[in-house]
């Protein structure tokens, strides 16, 4: 998606999609590494939970378009002969 803005997008700049997923996968790796004190490991998992969002409004977003899409290619066109 080129819209650098989600939907529902706060103040704040909304990550695209890839940028959300890309800063998740990190998240989760340095939740997995470990050796966090209790406050960080809370701090990035409700940074990842946030990023989950942000991922999942991207790809709502895409399912949308993706069957307005095939919706408009399964309606007969008025052009068509028969």
């Amino acid at each position: 998606m080129a819209d650098e803005n989600a939907p529902g997008a706060s103040s704040d700049r909304t990550p695209s999609y890839e940028q959300a997923r890309e800063e998740l996968t990190e998240v989760v790796r340095r939740l997995e590494t470990g050796g966090l004190t209790l406050e960080q490991s809370i701090e990035l998992w409700e940074r990842g939970e946030k990023l989950a969002a942000v991922c999942e409004e991207w790809l709502q977003g895409a399912r949308v378009k993706l069957a307005a899409a095939m919706a408009r290619r399964t309606e007969p066109s008025e052009d068509a002969p028969f």
